[in-house]
């Protein structure tokens, strides 16, 4: 393991760390508010999630790299490990559970492909734009992508071409390849939605399929798909400007009514709606932004591609993820089931999410362009 003691600390990241940490704090406040038996777990994965950031933040990212396709390697036997031997809940296998821990691979792959694709693309840059570069590039990310989707969890297989997408762009793909691409891709999309709304489609699973029809046609499935993210709605609405305050006894509550179920979770943007209000989702907001231009800011400043593409790649994982889940808890898009990036409950998300922070930590720390 390569430590560096010539790092200038002064340089060291700590608007991102603040923010990271304060929203994990905000969020830890809110999941207690919705389920407080759960919140000493997420507590436990704040702190293990900060050790593994300031260990990571000072390992030259250089030497993590060297070991980019026993990470990709390692990242699809996970993925494997899951479907075989995976707990199952809700209809899916998407969990280990290891000494009463629930460890979700799926979350932890994000990051993996991250550095894979940063030194994989590091060591090619020079054929970007090329199809013989591309094709084996496009190829790889296949794997992750059809065990994490065949769990199923369609969400999350989204948010990997997500960050696909957004890692090709940031290592230079040209608006020669990316005009034809959308091109393509966009009449493909709306095939796909048309293939898929058909009562007999076999690509989805019938509860994904719901989902998509519940949300384009709310009333007819006010009391079954739909039911979530419309009680999202009201909570968020309910809030109005300050909110009901946290852990409050308010009667007419859509969170003490347990309208919302697993509030903890995919909906914890709607506790902070309801409880937080107006101000405090625009906070929210505003935090997990300040995170994505620090992100942003660092890539921009990053001494190679691949510590480029690190950070890059963070600031897509979060940006994307922001987007969706408030998306869904305020219907603008079907529901997906993504937590929200440092809020929502789930110790795997939490954990990564800081081990992906604490690596952008160390593109910074490196980088020769800063006072």
């Amino acid at each position: 393991m390569k430590l560096s003691v010539g790092y200038n600390f002064r340089k060291y990241g700590f608007l991102l760390v603040i923010s990271s940490v304060l929203a994990s704090v905000i969020g830890i406040l809110l999941i207690g508010s919705a389920k407080e038996e759960i919140q000493f777990n997420q507590v436990q994965g704040l702190i293990i999630g900060i050790v593994f950031m300031l260990i990571l933040s000072v390992i030259d990212y250089h030497f993590i790299l060297k070991f980019y396709w026993a990470i990709y390697i390692a990242a699809v036997m996970l993925l494997v490990a899951v479907k075989l031997y995976g707990a199952t809940g809700g209809g899916a296998a998407r969990w280990f559970v290891l000494f009463g821990i629930r460890f979700q691979p799926s979350e932890l792959v994000k990051i993996m492909l991250i550095l894979f694709y940063a030194e994989f693309i590091m060591k090619h840059r020079e054929n970007i734009n090329s199809i013989r570069f591309l094709i084996p590039c496009c190829l790889l990310i296949l794997p992750p992508f059809y065990l994490i989707f065949d769990q199923p969890d369609l969400s999350t297989s989204i948010m990997i071409l997500a960050i696909f997408a957004t890692i090709l762009l940031i290592a230079g793909l040209t608006f020669k390849i990316i005009i034809p691409a959308i091109v393509i891709i966009v009449p493909a999309i709306i095939l796909f939605l048309n293939m898929v709304m058909q009562p007999d489609q076999k690509i989805l699973d019938e509860y994904q399929q719901k989902r998509i029809l519940a949300w384009l046609q709310p009333d007819q499935y006010a009391s079954t798909e739909a039911y979530q993210q419309l009680n999202s709605i009201t909570a968020i609405g309910s809030g109005q400007l300050t909110g009901k305050g946290l852990n409050n006894n308010v009667i007419g509550s859509v969170k003490n009514g347990n309208f919302i179920s697993e509030a903890q979770t995919d909906f914890i943007f709607s506790i902070a709606g309801e409880e937080l209000g107006f101000v405090g989702c625009c906070g929210i907001i505003i935090l997990l932004f300040i995170i994505v231009l620090q992100c942003i800011y660092i890539a921009a400043r990053a001494d190679d591609t691949a510590g480029m593409i690190i950070a890059g790649g963070m600031a897509g994982l979060v940006g994307f993820q922001t987007f969706i889940n408030i998306g869904v808890t305020t219907m603008l898009l079907p529901d997906t089931g993504l937590p929200l990036p440092f809020f929502s409950y789930g110790q795997t998300s939490l954990i990564s999410l800081f081990m992906g922070i604490g690596i952008v930590l160390n593109v910074k720390l490196q980088s020769a362009d800063y006072l």
